[in-house]
């Protein structure tokens, strides 16, 4: 089975859309609506390097369509959840859970590598 990649690329990544952030807070907005839906689904917060570049992620959608909502951090801003508000949309890097009712705790999964292609980089 020969296929070049960006045919594979171009059969993978028709059913996909990127949204990329000009700041983390809107991207992690994604998630403090999708918790605050009907079906109450956070979305997992993704962390991987890609040509030598920070990105941060998630992924929403289903079968018919998908969608990738990405951020590339200026700097190692990392810990392992971010700790975000539900009343306030506030967030904070944090190593651990803490009790803050009112906050959502997001595990960032760290990937090794990931077959996404994102734009621009």
């Amino acid at each position: 089975m020969s296929n070049n990649g960006n045919n594979n690329h171009s059969e993978y990544s028709k059913n996909l859309v990127f949204f990329k952030y000009k700041s983390l807070e809107d991207m992690l907005k994604v998630i403090l609506y999708s918790s605050q839906s009907p079906i109450g689904l956070i979305p997992m917060l993704y962390h991987t390097i890609k040509n030598n570049q920070e990105v941060l992620f998630i992924q929403t959608g289903n079968i018919g369509g998908t969608t990738i909502h990405y951020f590339l951090p200026s700097e190692n801003m990392l810990k392992k959840y971010v700790q975000l508000k539900r009343l306030t949309g506030e967030f904070n890097f944090v190593d651990h859970i803490g009790l803050d009712t009112l906050s959502i705790y997001v595990p960032i999964l760290e990937l090794d590598d990931v077959n996404i292609s994102f734009p621009n980089i």
